[in-house]
C-alpha cells in the first residue's frame, strides 16, 4: 500500500522506509527508483532531490542499519558487564537479533554489495560496530596466557565470520538449507566450542 501525505521535511526518510520494504520482499537489486517513489506515494522525480540513484538510496539504508546494529552491540556488551565472557557472548547473540528484527537492513549492509568505504560516514559507523566486538573480545583474551592469546582483531574476527555464517546459512529463510537445530542453538554452541578451545570455558560448559 502506498503511502500518502508525507511533507517535504520527511521526505527523505519516507524513501528509506520504502525502499526497506521492497529490499525485504524483492532484495536488493530487485526494484527501482520508481517502484520507490510509488511505495511512499511521491513523483520518481522527487527522489532525485534526495538520492543520487538506487545504491544511494541503499547505502543510506545501510548507514541507518550499523547506527542500529552499533547500538545494539554496545547494549549487549554493556548488558554482560562485569563478566567479560558474558559481554562477549551477548554480542554475538545480538548479531543474530539483528538480523531477524533488521532484515531490510542486514541486507543493505551485507547482501546488497554496498561497500562500507562508500564514504566517510558509513565507514566510521561500520568501524564502531566492530569495535565493540573487538572491545569484548579484547575483555575476554586478557584470561588467556600471553603466548598463547590471539590478537584481539583476530578474534573478533572468527566469531564475527561464525555469527555471520548461521546467519546467512540457517537464519534467512535460505531455500534447502534447513537445519535439524536452532539458529540460536547452532551459535551458542559454536561460540562455546571456539573458547574451550581457548581454554576460556571447560569442558562440562
Amino acid at each position: 500500500m502506498p503511502k500518502r501525505g508525507y511533507h517535504h521535511g520527511n521526505l527523505r526518510q519516507a524513501l528509506v522506509d520504502a525502499a526497506l520494504e521492497l529490499i525485504e520482499t524483492k532484495g536488493p537489486t530487485g526494484f527501482t527508483l520508481s517502484e520507490a517513489a510509488k511505495q511512499a506515494g511521491v513523483t520518481p522525480a522527487a527522489v532525485y532531490r534526495h538520492f543520487e540513484g538506487r545504491e544511494d538510496l541503499i547505502a543510506e539504508i545501510a548507514l541507518q542499519g550499523y547506527e542500529i546494529f552499533a547500538d545494539l552491540m554496545d547494549y549487549a556488551y554493556q548488558s554482560g558487564q562485569p563478566s567479560a565472557l558474558s559481554a562477549f557472548e551477548a554480542t554475538g547473540r545480538a548479531y543474530l537479533a539483528f538480523a531477524r528484527e533488521h532484515p531490510g537492513h542486514y541486507i543493505a549492509m551485507f547482501e546488497s554489495g554496498i561497500s562500507v568505504n562508500r564514504t566517510p560516514e558509513l565507514a566510521a559507523v561500520a568501524g564502531r560496530a566492530n569495535a565493540v566486538l573487538e572491545k569484548a573480545a579484547r575483555d575476554l583474551s586478557q584470561h588467556i596466557p600471553e603466548g598463547k592469546r590471539p590478537p584481539a582483531a583476530m578474534f573478533s574476527a572468527h566469531i564475527w565470520a561464525l555469527s555471520h555464517g548461521v546467519v546467512e546459512l540457517f537464519a534467512r529463510n535460505s531455500p534447502g538449507r534447513a537445519s535439524p537445530f536452532p539458529a540460536d542453538e547452532l551459535l551458542e554452541t559454536g561460540i562455546g566450542i571456539y573458547l574451550r578451545g581457548l581454554g576460556l570455558i571447560g569442558a562440562d560448559k
